[in-house]
């Protein structure tokens, strides 16, 4: 699909499929790692019906700016970014959908600026309060979890001696089938062969602030984990694919109705990961149901 090319207030342009009515509801989509716009391919053209849908390739992705270094991949510059695509597009308020490191990010935005998120749509992606417990006190999650410290060492020379292609299937074997990725997989080497993108894509993790304990290792608690959270005070949407093996379902949403009172929970059984495209019309009809919800209409 086309995408537009959007200078932003703080120093980075993004690659965005924009569709739809601007008089209509907007809803930004974030993907995750490692995506592009892509992710929500299946649910772009349902969702432009009724609402006006914004869908970027965020900083470090296939054609959108690559910072150099860290610090410009840390959690509030990328929240940072989506307001400034915001403030471009004049959306003074929108819905806000995310998915695996997306959906992170939209949980970010919408604790820290509910003035401008009106509703939040989570897809596979964990509340970072019960995420951080997880790693913590559950040992299935724990061990889960190690692919985040693999992603954050030197995981750019495995790449190189492995070529794109083969960490593609590497990334890919433990979530989905291969033969799904087939027709796929040659914008996904187009997209990580873009100059610094793997190094740009792997420092959202190193940027991370999350603590991930090695197995058996003791550290000391992170003490937010001992103190209040803030609540989620939106209208909340959580799909999860139960099948996820990175994510598990059972530590990231039991309480969670506890820190988001307004919350609705989706849980699709059979499907892993990569829900938006692992069963597209499951999630896009869940999606399109929730919105027709809050917004009063007929589904």
């Amino acid at each position: 699909m086309p995408l537009a090319r959007i200078p932003l207030s703080t120093g980075v342009e993004l690659d965005v499929a924009i569709a739809g009515d601007p008089g209509t509801p907007p809803i930004i989509l974030l993907h995750g790692f490692p995506e592009s716009h892509r992710t929500w391919r299946h649910q772009i053209p349902a969702l432009a019906g009724d609402h006006y849908v914004i869908a970027p390739d965020q900083r470090g992705y296939a054609r959108s700016s690559k910072p150099e270094g860290i610090a410009a991949y840390a959690p509030d510059r990328i929240v940072g970014d989506l307001m400034a695509l915001a403030d471009h597009l004049n959306l003074a308020r929108f819905t806000l959908v995310g998915h695996d490191w997306g959906g992170a990010i939209a949980w970010m935005a919408a604790l820290g600026r509910p003035d401008r998120v009106e509703r939040l749509a989570i897809v596979n992606a964990p509340h970072p309060f019960l995420f951080q417990r997880a790693l913590f006190d559950v040992p299935e999650q724990r061990a889960a979890g190690q692919y985040i410290r693999a992603f954050r060492g030197g995981l750019e020379a495995h790449v190189e001696r492995i070529g794109l292609s083969a960490f593609l299937d590497e990334v890919f074997s433990r979530h989905v089938d291969p033969t799904r990725m087939a027709g796929e997989k040659p914008a996904y080497l187009d997209e990580w062969s873009q100059p610094g993108a793997m190094t740009a894509m792997l420092n959202w993790y190193r940027a991370s602030r999350v603590i991930v304990p090695a197995p058996g290792e003791h550290r000391s608690r992170p003490a937010l984990l001992d103190a209040p959270f803030p609540p989620v005070i939106q209208p909340t949407l959580v799909i999860w694919g139960m099948d996820d093996p990175a994510l598990l379902a059972e530590p990231n949403l039991d309480g969670l109705e506890t820190l988001v009172p307004d919350l609705a929970v989706e849980r699709l059984d059979g499907v892993g990961h990569f829900a938006p495209w692992e069963a597209p019309e499951r999630v896009t009809a869940i999606l399109r149901a929730w919105l027709a919800e809050k917004d009063g209409r007929a589904g």
